[in-house]
């Protein structure tokens, strides 16, 4: 079993991504003929729009938690649509374990508000419960840099590094909500304390993606033993 968590800025970077959509919906066809696959969608750009405005307010942590939850609901909707799947979007665990009986592929938002967890939380638990083999997130990035590669151009991509690493990487960053980091600091734990293989991967080199789902050398970043 593979878990996605697909981020919202890939699913919509600034109108939805027609183009990339309908290339991933190929790609994910193609693979779960083979293997059974949840996508977890984000909320991304879409949320941080909304943020933007309600952050002016000074709403607390926990509205603009929900508001994220919806929004990645919404994207979840829109991605389901390009997978022809009209039925209800699962809400819990046991709801994607149910529709994975039925169907190779379940797609699904956040799993309900959970303080301090984005979406690649909620997408690392869903790995850990229904132990699967791999979680790929697929983000608007290449994958993890030794440094903000939004603010330094010298930023170098980091091809493998351990559980423990990751994890130490990103208990140091302050979570909020709509963070940018490549993966929450929840999903960090889970992945580190079951062993979970977790691969950073971006959506913007539709190719690329390809080359990660055929077995070839591809571009990103590898979280496994060191």
């Amino acid at each position: 079993m593979l878990v996605i968590s697909l981020g919202g800025s890939v699913i919509v970077p600034d109108k939805v991504d027609y183009k990339f959509l309908k290339r991933f919906r190929k790609i994910i066809a193609r693979y779960s003929r083979k293997e059974k696959i949840v996508i977890v969608t984000g909320g991304g750009s879409t949320f941080r729009r909304y943020m933007q405005a309600l952050e002016k307010e000074k709403l607390d942590e926990k509205t603009l938690g929900l508001i994220g939850m919806a929004t990645t609901k919404l994207n979840a909707r829109v991605v389901a649509g390009f997978f022809n799947k009209t039925g209800e979007i699962p809400n819990s665990v046991n709801d994607v374990r149910m529709a994975l009986r039925k169907t190779n592929i379940v797609i699904c938002g956040a799993l309900g508000f959970r303080a301090g967890t984005t979406t690649d939380g909620n997408a690392a638990e869903i790995a850990r419960q229904l132990k699967a083999k791999l979680l790929l997130n697929i983000t608007n990035v290449k994958g993890l840099y030794n440094r903000d590669p939004r603010k330094h151009k010298g930023a170098r991509l980091i091809s493998r590094i351990s559980f423990n690493e990751f994890d130490m990487i990103a208990r140091r960053i302050k979570y909020h909500a709509g963070q940018h980091f490549v993966l929450d600091q929840k999903a960090a734990g889970i992945i580190k304390s079951k062993k979970i293989k977790t691969v950073i991967i971006s959506g913007r080199n539709i190719k690329n993606l390809e080359r990660f789902f055929k077995g070839k050398r591809f571009v990103g970043t590898v979280i496994e033993n060191g």
